[in-house]
C-alpha cells in the first residue's frame, strides 16, 4: 500500500469471524519511527497514542497484558521500564493487569481470570468482558498469533505496543516502544483527560486481578479473599468451569 493513502481494509474490533486475514496481506503497512498505526491507517505517533489512550479510557474493563519482555526483569532497563508502567497504569482509572509471564500451553486448564496463553488468548478476553487491551513487553510471534484470535471472536480494541517495528493486527500500535514512548503514553492519557475524555471508571484505581493481589499491587479493594487466590499458571487445580477441559464428545 502507498504510504499516505486510506487502505482498503480496516483492523477494527471484532468478532471478525473465525479466519480473519493477516492485516499485512489486506495491504496494511507497519509505521516508521514517529509514526503509529490505527485501524489500518499511518498516523502520526501523537495520534496513535491519544486514540490509544481514548480506548483504553472509555471502553469497558481495560486491561494491560505485560508480557515476558516487561516481567522477567532480567535488566536494569527492563526494571525502569516496569516503573514507568505502573506510572502509566496510574493514570487508567478501574485498569486490570493480566501478565504473561510464561506463554507455554496449559490446555485444556486455564484460569481466565489471570492468565492468557497461545491456544486461546479470546477465552481470557472474554471471562472477563475485556474491551480495550494493551500489549508490551510482548514477544512479537506471540502477539502476531494472538491479536487475530482476539480480533476473531471478541469485540476487544487491542493495542500494541511494540519495542520493535509494530504491528499490523492491532487497532492501534507504535513501534520502538522503549521507556521514553511509555511517558509519552502516560502523557496522552492525561492529554485528553484534560481535553474532555471522560474516564468509564472515573476514580477507581488499578482493579486487581488475583496475580495483582498476590503482587500486592495498590489498588481497589481486593476482589477475592486470600484463600481463593490463582496465581497464573502455578496451582495445578482451579475453581471453575475449564478445570475439567473440553469434551471432545459433546455434540
Amino acid at each position: 500500500m502507498e504510504r499516505g493513502k486510506e487502505p482498503t481494509y480496516r483492523v477494527v474490533p471484532g468478532p471478525e469471524g473465525l479466519l480473519p486475514p493477516a492485516a499485512t496481506v489486506m495491504g496494511v503497512a507497519l509505521p516508521e519511527e514517529g509514526e503509529g498505526l490505527v485501524e489500518g491507517r499511518i498516523v502520526s505517533e501523537t495520534e496513535a497514542l491519544e486514540q490509544a489512550a481514548i480506548a483504553m479510557l472509555t471502553r469497558k474493563n481495560a486491561t494491560l497484558f505485560p508480557g515476558p519482555l516487561m516481567l522477567w526483569g532480567w535488566n536494569e532497563h527492563t526494571n525502569q521500564k516496569a516503573d514507568a508502567f505502573f506510572e502509566m497504569a496510574k493514570e487508567i482509572p478501574g485498569v486490570r493487569i493480566i501478565p504473561m509471564p510464561d506463554y507455554r500451553p496449559i490446555y485444556p486448564k486455564i484460569d481466565p481470570e489471570a492468565v492468557i496463553n497461545p491456544c486461546h488468548p479470546n477465552l481470557t478476553i472474554w471471562h472477563n468482558k475485556i474491551e480495550a487491551c494493551v500489549f508490551i513487553g510482548v514477544h512479537c510471534h506471540y502477539a502476531n498469533i494472538t491479536l487475530k484470535m482476539v480480533r476473531a471472536g471478541t469485540n476487544c480494541y487491542t493495542i500494541a505496543l511494540c519495542a520493535e517495528a509494530g504491528h499490523e493486527d492491532a487497532m492501534a500500535s507504535v513501534p520502538n516502544f522503549d521507556i521514553d514512548k511509555i511517558d509519552r503514553f502516560r502523557d496522552a492519557l492525561i492529554r485528553v483527560k484534560k481535553n474532555g475524555v471522560k474516564p468509564l471508571y472515573e476514580g477507581k484505581g488499578i482493579v486487581p486481578t488475583g496475580w495483582a493481589q498476590i503482587s500486592k499491587l495498590p489498588g481497589e479493594a481486593l476482589s477475592k479473599p486470600e484463600g481463593e487466590l490463582v496465581q497464573a499458571g502455578a496451582t495445578p487445580g482451579f475453581s471453575h468451569e475449564l478445570e475439567s477441559g473440553l469434551d471432545d464428545t459433546a455434540e
